[in-house]
């Protein structure tokens, strides 16, 4: 099966909406990484996801919806997610709430468990999709399970082509890292680091978020130990250079590649995977990164390495 690359005009939105009603795999663009698509109400769609990305079942999909209405007739809404909907969606924020009895969804997307991973994203490619196809798209990040996230049309094309029916070339993601995952079936907790930094959402909240531990059971998308993973090693808070290593520098470093010389963060994020597509690229025996300071988005960017630095399975 040949990948289709689609335009971001009306045409092309149309293809895509008409491929996910027959319940083929479309990528789109995202503020944050390029999605994966399928119809969340089928279940063969759905089972297509985690076959193309090789992902195990056990890993739930976040459902991307058009706007708020359209998430409260998935999941069973409340006062805190209105708040956090009302600062930040359409944007990189995912809520996890609880599954509503009659939501219709392919019992694949929630891995059964009893909550569901929602968002409203903010690219406007994926919004006219989202209208387009009016209803719940399915879609993780469009690349094989545990590798790096895709940022381009041409990432997904060179991960998962032969796999996919197509994908819309919506150009590159602003963000760069995955969206934030705040979970609100107890207590508000932060389950994954993300392109909505933690401060923001405490700020709304006029409290601090409570934290997942590494040791609890998977509750969300994007929690598993190894993951984002570059096809060389990756050695974290480098300060110096070793033979056959290459460098991923961040600030005022001579580096190979650098997610920002000006130390700032919110470029770096942005630069985050496409720079590891990148150094993969040239062959780097191992990727040393420069320390990344953790705070802002940098927890979301130290996130992201630590599980692509991680013991492979």
């Amino acid at each position: 099966m040949k990948i289709e690359i689609l335009p971001s005009d009306p045409d092309g939105l149309a293809r895509a909406a008409t491929l996910l009603s027959e319940g083929a795999l479309v990528a789109f663009p995202t503020e944050t990484v390029y999605g994966l698509g399928g119809d969340a109400r089928n279940d063969r769609a759905v089972a297509g996801i985690f076959d193309a990305k090789g992902r195990p079942q056990f890993n739930p999909l976040i459902v991307h919806v058009d706007c708020v209405e359209t998430a409260k007739r998935y999941v069973t809404w409340n006062d805190t997610a209105d708040r956090l909907a009302s600062a930040f969606w359409p944007g990189p924020l995912t809520l996890v709430l609880p599954l509503r009895p009659d939501a219709g969804l392919s019992p694949l997307v929630t891995a059964e468990l009893p909550t569901l991973a929602v968002r409203v994203p903010a690219h406007p490619v994926a919004r006219a999709l989202l209208a387009q196809f009016d209803g719940p798209v399915a879609a993780p990040s469009a690349n094989p399970s545990g590798r790096i996230s895709p940022t381009s049309a041409a990432h997904v094309s060179a991960g998962l082509s032969g796999r996919i029916a197509a994908v819309v070339d919506g150009g590159a993601c602003e963000v760069g890292l995955e969206s934030t995952i705040v979970g609100l079936a107890d207590a508000p907790t932060l389950l994954r680091p993300g392109g909505l930094p933690q401060e923001a959402l405490e700020a709304a909240l006029g409290a601090p978020l409570a934290l997942h531990a590494s040791g609890d059971p998977l509750s969300a998308p994007g929690q598993m130990t190894s993951h984002y993973a570059p096809g060389a090693p990756v050695r974290l808070n480098a300060t110096d250079l070793r033979p056959g290593e290459k460098l991923l520098g961040f600030g005022k470093v001579d580096a190979e590649l650098n997610l920002s010389p000006a130390g700032d963060l919110t470029e770096a994020a942005a630069n985050l995977f496409h720079h590891l597509h990148a150094m993969d690229a040239l062959g780097a025996e191992t990727i040393a990164v420069s320390p990344i300071p953790d705070h802002g988005l940098g927890r979301a960017i130290n996130d992201r390495l630590r599980r692509a630095a991680a013991p492979r399975p």
